[in-house]
């Protein structure tokens, strides 16, 4: 898989660069990538992806391989195909900053370059966007249910494909998360991995308690060992006789995985086990197809747990799996555009979004207006590429994560709900409605 190839797009893409092309319509075009309408049970949502996005539009370019290909294809003739050896992006470019917490119809990313570039950069940048804003909105719902308890991503066995997994460990650890278990991700993006132990590691074993001694012997920082292979109680005995043969060894045990079963009533008993004999010290770290529902459910059980690995439904968002995101032409050669299509009408124009804080430091306005108006609040979109140049240099992940927790905190509590959140609705402007009417008025038929 070459995820930075210029051929990673859709065909009509080039089918219209290549009609732009022989109509010699290259004049600056505006557009706008937003999201129509928010999941069910979302209240807000949570802008990530925006340096995969910009490292994308600065690389953009065809290899010889690829113009080779596409010649051969016979979709396009040889002068489109020269045309294209010579596309870069050009452009400017504002955006949300990674971390921002945002609401439907509100654009979060805006591109202005001559018509073909802005045109041919749509399908990837929704790709890298759409995923892991999606991600980190499913996982900042997690970590609102953890309370403040240890949050791994564990889900890079079951994502969609070895991208998905990689983008969801940034995402989550954006999000709020503490670490993934994907080691790539702790390479490429240098946030903290964690890791455990299978229940292969130890069926291989003649003994449970063997296993644990040569895992503990073999891994003796951050011990945690997983304890429901076989059956629970006598793995948590066995722990509680090691405890000390491992200490004198200058181990200590860490934490309890537990991956199964009843989870509120299994990490009850392991407690109960764990403090009768003295060892208070030791957590507990749940797992097992969890969610920001299951979390919830665990923590308001009043299960004992120090963390929770939470893996598929994480990863594929189960409950969401997709953004109803767009990215659409707004403005070209100076003219407003705007779609009417039923359902999925856009204000036309160069927009910014206006955000008002009440004096309890949360949301209490947002407003979607034309870049020229003067509104009240603070402007969301801020330049961050200039002629197909970055205007500042990335922030750093952890800055990032810094942004997004602050963020979130601004978030009204009706926004926060599990089950019947209550989005912000942007309001219109004055002077973006009067500009819509004057696009309509202009391409009336």
């Amino acid at each position: 898989m070459n995820a930075s190839s210029a051929l990673l797009t859709d065909l009509y893409q080039l089918t219209m660069l290549d009609a732009y092309r022989q109509s010699g319509m290259t004049s600056p075009a505006v557009f706008e990538l937003f999201v129509r309408r928010l999941p069910r049970k979302r209240g807000y949502l949570l802008a990530a992806g925006l340096q995969q996005a910009l490292e994308y539009l600065e690389s953009l370019r065809f290899s010889p391989a690829e113009l080779d290909w596409l010649a051969r294809s016979r979709h396009f003739d040889r002068p489109f195909v020269d045309w294209l050896a010579d596309l870069r992006f050009t452009g400017d470019v504002w955006a949300l900053r990674e971390g921002e917490v945002f609401f439907a119809n509100e654009p979060i990313l805006r591109v202005e370059a001559p018509l073909p570039q802005a045109q041919f950069v749509e399908s990837r940048l929704i790709n890298i966007i759409h995923f892991q804003t999606l991600i980190a909105s499913k996982a900042a719902r997690v970590v609102t249910a953890a309370g403040g308890r240890t949050l791994v991503d564990f889900g890079m066995r079951r994502a969609h494909g070895a991208e998905a997994a990689l983008w969801a460990a940034r995402a989550s650890y954006v999000a709020g998360f503490d670490g993934s278990a994907t080691v790539e991700a702790g390479r490429r993006f240098d946030l903290p991995i964690f890791g455990t132990m299978a229940h292969s590691f130890v069926q291989a074993h003649d003994s449970e308690s063997r296993a644990f001694l040569d895992f503990a012997r073999a891994r003796p920082e951050g011990l945690v060992l997983l304890i429901d292979t076989y059956e629970v109680e006598a793995a948590v005995r066995k722990v509680i006789e090691l405890a000390p043969v491992l200490e004198s060894e200058g181990i200590r045990v860490r934490a309890l995985r537990l991956d199964s079963g009843d989870l509120v009533a299994g990490s009850r008993l392991i407690r109960r086990l764990l403090d009768g004999a003295g060892r208070q010290e030791i957590g507990i770290f749940l797992s097992g197809n969890l969610d920001e529902y299951k979390v919830a459910a665990a923590c308001a059980g009043g299960a004992p747990a120090s963390g929770f690995g939470v893996g598929t439904r994480l990863d594929v968002s189960a409950d969401a799996p997709s953004l109803d995101i767009a990215y659409k032409l707004q403005a070209y050669a100076g003219r407003p555009r705007r779609k009417r299509s039923p359902g999925k009408a856009t204000w036309p124009g160069v927009k910014q979004v206006f955000r008002e804080i009440g004096p309890d430091g949360r949301i209490s306005r947002d407003t979607i207006g034309r870049d020229t108006e003067s509104l009240s609040g603070h402007r969301l979109l801020e330049p961050v590429m200039s002629a197909g140049r970055r205007v500042t240099d990335a922030p750093t992940l952890d800055q990032i994560r810094a942004h997004a927790v602050d963020r979130l905190a601004s978030l009204p509590e009706q926004c926060r709900s599990l089950d019947q959140p209550l989005p912000v609705t942007a309001a219109i402007s004055d002077g973006l409605r009067r500009l819509a009417e004057e696009a309509d008025a202009a391409v009336a038929p």
